[in-house]
């Protein structure tokens, strides 16, 4: 499954009013960057209507707080969806994404569950691992600011190496995807610094990808309260019904 989906990614068409897909050099042919996947005015249309939500609804962390919509995985292995639209202020990025055909292999061909992260400067999450509920795929949509995103190799126990292999800056508004190799056999992480250093060609592997290299010229750069919008496709969905139809409203 994963081996098709990757040479199906690779060799899908796009239309041309959709940004392609510029694979990462130095990463497994898996992974992908797109700068300036959205502009500032629909960056700060969907940070508004995010800030618009009640605080009841977020779930506060130590390290950052998430909202994960249309509903939180459910069943005895918090693998199923309930089958709930996404909210609405995302309608542009999902509309996007279906018609640049990034989800065209996935089992409902478009993503039907988002994941908000908020991360404060000094703040991130460890390394870790997207796990099997979702087909091989993930898009995020960086809000806000810039962060860097490590990534760690596997060893032969499958257990993660002690040191990042790879350094993907996300820049504000930009689309990251991984698949595939990427999505299998990797983890990755945000390290919980409050300013991201050696930031070059040498260090960051999406570096030539930049969609503004100028930001990160002097090698460092300070994090500012940053959300990451992750959509994925949920493969187990469960349909409401009876009592529970009101659930199905947009958030």
């Amino acid at each position: 499954m994963y081996i098709f989906l990757v040479h199906s990614v690779l060799n899908c068409k796009y239309s041309a009013s959709s940004p392609a897909m510029d694979p990462i050099e130095g990463l497994p042919p898996s992974c992908y960057y797109v700068p300036s996947f959205i502009t500032p005015s629909e960056e700060q249309q969907i940070l508004n209507d995010i800030h618009k939500l009640p605080e009841s609804r977020w779930t506060v962390l130590t390290h950052r707080r998430l909202l994960s919509l249309p509903s939180t995985l459910t069943g005895p292995a918090r693998d199923t969806l309930l089958a709930c639209p996404l909210p609405a202020y995302l309608d542009t990025i999902v509309a996007r994404l279906e018609q640049g055909k990034y989800f065209e292999n996935s089992t409902h061909k478009a993503p039907n569950h988002v994941l908000i992260n908020e991360y404060k400067p000094g703040e991130g999450i460890m390394p870790h691992e997207d796990g099997p509920a979702y087909d091989p795929i993930t898009a995020t949509v960086s809000l806000g600011s810039h962060t860097v995103l490590e990534i760690y190799k596997k060893n032969e126990a499958g257990e993660r190496e002690a040191k990042p292999t790879w350094r993907i800056l996300q820049e504000p508004r930009s689309l990251l995807v991984t698949t595939g190799e990427m999505y299998v056999n990797t983890l990755h992480g945000i390290s919980e610094i409050q300013t991201d250093e050696n930031l070059d060609g040498k260090q960051i592997v999406n570096w030539d990808l930049l969609g503004d290299q100028r930001p990160y010229e002097t090698g460092q750069a300070r994090r500012q309260t940053r959300i990451s919008l992750t959509l994925r496709d949920v493969i187990k969905v469960a349909k409401l019904g009876g009592a529970l139809k009101f659930m199905n409203k947009r958030p």
